[in-house]
């Protein structure tokens, strides 16, 4: 009798495991479920459907008794709320337009039956208990930057570099008339730094709106070329051609598309916060004084409105200041505090004032070297440190109104993991949900319930309701893991020794399915290494990319470490590489090196290293700094001299190329070219806005003249990252490239 065979586990493509992939979500996404808030009710968003999956919504307009599994926790049976068809049929009979599906759908007010939907640029609030649209605006097509305030109904929008004001009754105002690619209103400033990722901040009753003005008329543009032809820009002629042979020209040829970008020491933008009021149309600018080499950040409001908090940074980024304004004349009331530090100070959160008391606030500072929650009084004076300790509190999710406590995450428990928290006005802190894994957290209005998403190394993706003051879970989601039929790696983590023979730092170790270890295997080193970014965490794989189970796959030694210079633990850790990037950084990953090459089945002599952005200014600095260590290597949108980086970030890190011009030598790469030995491949954007193409360029040129030969691939009209298909390409290209020179 013939015994059966073993079932043949599944084998990755690419396509498997890349975001962009044709197969990506159905082979490497865990199954999620949609989550909102209204009130304490949490809704389960879908395409045809809205369903209450948490809470009870008697008594809220929704005309349906609910079955409560637990009436302490208020688990219901999942039931319909709202449907596609019923909110479509409301917005056809009001004239409007129908929505595609409900995952945008949002629930504002918590004690009323309304639902905000958006529908291409049109909103409207929809009473699904009288069954009639309640509310309705239509924003122009070409409106970005939108932001509602629930309260008044008033929409801010930006129309190029314009900013609008669009009413509950549909007024459309023009805050601005003279944007243009020197005058910016509206949008982010200062490069996305110090926290900032908007330009436009209502009061909290959504009547006045503060807003950013950026002057860039001042700084050097970069030349990003365009490429796309002018037909698809400004439209053909009517019959849909273009007959003129000046036309035909010009949908020929290449534009120069300016990109004013502030390079390190050189001159940068200046910028001005604005304060516009919906009733009177006027405007009143914050008088900041000369606002050149100062940075103006964390805006938030007094609770009646009446003030208005910033902190204002010199550009050494050393000392900070958080300042009270009078919304009214826009004069500066006074500072309350001031904040110094040797090397740098990066505020990145504002201030936040307690719902129960208008007269505190909370700060966070990495003043005592981790990033903590401060009690303050609105007169500047520190009342107490809430939370303390070796850890970093990396976001507040809000307050338990209630209980009168924080909510926020954290690293305490571990510094892989991060996890849910509450801490009290006396400093009581209290951990929420379960205490594994890496979490992710949403807040209900007023704090009684927190949406606690995480995954971890045994799971793919949970989903939990928690109770904040009592630290009751109900768990509403448990998705399988979708890589469980196919063949997979072994991923182990692990802690070593930095080169400063006192700090510990992380790695991940990934073996290849079918190990062998009497085998030799080549290894490639993934890494990041720059501020704000960690490669190894306590999430689903230990935080491994699907590039790296793909390598391991083809039987390849995965191995990453988190160097001193990255993220999560502390500051003194991050700062360990002031004003020499790339110095203790490679030290850190050379120490990782040794290990690799101490392991038994790793071959010393097929060693590979890939990173993208700092990631690739570490890969082509190792190249160059150790040219006997690794034998080939793929830099991504690399940094190659930080002279052609931004103001903000650069100056942060490494001061200006005027006061640091050693440090500047040391880390530039176009000096080691000469020292390249293995093979490199660089790829770029050729429209990175971020590490603009000169980076590239200069290297190569500098490899030319110093007769290196390192290879180049260019994506046009791509940015700082490939997106959809051509990600997964991007990987092809690296795979290629390892496969041919490495394995």
């Amino acid at each position: 009798m013939a015994i059966p065979s073993m079932a043949q586990k599944k084998q990755f493509t690419l396509d498997d495991l890349i975001p962009g992939g044709s197969t990506y979500y159905a082979h490497s996404v865990p199954q999620n479920k949609y989550l909102t808030w209204w009130g304490d009710n949490c809704i389960e968003l879908g395409l045809d459907e809205c369903k209450t999956a948490f809470g009870n919504t008697n008594g809220a307009g929704s005309g349906k008794e609910n079955n409560k599994h637990d009436s302490s926790e208020k688990l219901v049976s999942a039931s319909n709320l709202i449907s596609a068809d019923g909110v479509n049929g409301i917005l056809t009979a009001a004239g409007f337009s129908k929505v595609q599906h409900l995952y945008y759908a949002s629930f504002p007010y918590a004690d009323s039956p309304l639902v905000l939907l958006p529908h291409g640029k049109e909103r409207t609030l929809v009473n699904w208990a009288e069954k009639k649209a309640v509310w309705h605006v239509s924003l122009p097509s070409e409106a970005e930057d939108e932001d509602w305030n629930k309260v008044s109904r008033n929409t801010a929008y930006t129309v190029g570099n314009n900013l609008h004001v669009l009413t509950a009754d549909g007024q459309d105002m023009k805050v601005s008339q003279d944007g243009s690619i020197d005058i910016v209103y509206g949008k982010a400033v200062h490069r996305n730094e110090f926290g900032i990722e908007k330009g436009t901040f209502w009061s909290p009753d959504g009547q006045m709106l503060a807003f950013y003005r950026m002057d860039q008329s001042m700084v050097s543009k970069y030349p990003q070329v365009n490429m796309t032809p002018v037909e698809d820009v400004i439209g053909s002629t009517a019959d849909g051609k273009l007959h003129s042979a000046e036309a035909e020209k010009d949908s020929r040829c290449a534009t120069i598309a300016p990109d004013p970008y502030p390079m390190a020491g050189e001159t940068s933008h200046k910028v001005t916060v604005g304060i516009y009021d919906v009733k009177s149309k006027e405007v009143v600018y914050l008088n900041t004084g000369d606002p050149t080499d100062r940075y103006f950040t964390n805006i938030s409001w007094s609770p009646d409105g009446s003030k208005l908090y910033l902190i204002e940074l010199n550009r050494d980024q050393n000392h900070g200041s958080l300042d009270e304004y009078d919304v009214a004349t826009g004069n500066k009331v006074r500072s309350l505090f001031s904040e110094d530090n040797e090397k740098y100070f990066e505020p990145s959160h504002p201030i936040q004032f307690l719902p129960w008391d208008n007269n505190k606030f909370i700060y966070q500072t990495r003043r005592d070297g981790f990033n903590h929650i401060y009690l303050y009084d609105v007169n500047g004076k520190q009342i107490k440190q809430l939370t303390k300790g070796t850890f970093e509190v990396s976001e507040v999710l809000g307050f338990n109104v209630k209980q009168r406590s924080v909510i926020y995450t954290s690293n305490a428990i571990n510094p892989l993991q991060q996890n849910v928290f509450s801490v009290d006005m006396k400093g009581k802190m209290k951990q929420i949900g379960d205490g594994t894994g890496w979490h992710q957290a949403e807040l209900s209005p007023d704090g009684g319930y927190v949406i606690d998403r995480y995954s971890s190394p045994e799971i793919a993706r949970r989903i939990d309701i928690v109770n904040t003051s009592n630290g009751k879970m109900t768990n509403v989601h448990n998705a399988d893991d979708p890589w469980d039929e196919y063949e997979l790696p072994t991923i182990s983590v692990g802690t070593i020794k930095a080169a400063d023979g006192v700090t510990d730092l992380y790695y991940r170790l990934i073996l290849p399915p079918h190990f062998d270890e009497t085998k030799k295997y080549p290894a490639v080193v993934y890494l990041y290494g720059g501020p704000h970014a960690h490669v190894v965490d306590a999430s689903r794989n230990w935080g491994a990319r699907g590039w790296d189970i793909w390598m391991a796959q083809k039987g390849y030694v995965m191995f990453s470490i988190d160097n001193r210079g990255s993220e999560n633990r502390g500051l003194d850790f991050e700062q360990a590489t002031f004003r020499h990037l790339g110095t203790e950084e490679m030290k850190d990953q050379i120490c990782g090196v040794n290990f690799l090459k101490s392991l038994p089945y790793v071959d010393a002599d097929r060693l590979g290293v890939h990173g993208w952005s700092f990631g690739g200014f570490m890969t082509t600095s190792l190249m160059t700094t150790y040219p006997d260590v690794f034998k080939v290597a793929v830099a991504g949108g690399p940094v190659i001299d930080w002279r052609f980086y931004e103001v903000m970030y650069g100056e942060r890190y490494m001061d200006t190329p005027q006061t640091n011009p050693e440090g500047y030598d040391n880390a530039s790469l176009l000096n080691k070219a000469k020292n390249l030995k293995g093979r490199l491949m660089i790829i770029y954007g050729g429209n990175d806005p971020v590490c603009v193409p000169q980076h590239t360029i200069s290297f190569i040129r500098a490899c030319i003249d110093a007769g290196t030969y390192p290879d180049l691939f260019t994506y046009p009209g791509d940015g700082h990252n490939m997106m959809g298909t051509d990600r997964v390409h991007l990987h092809n290209v690296i795979t290629r490239y390892f496969e041919d020179h490495l394995k």
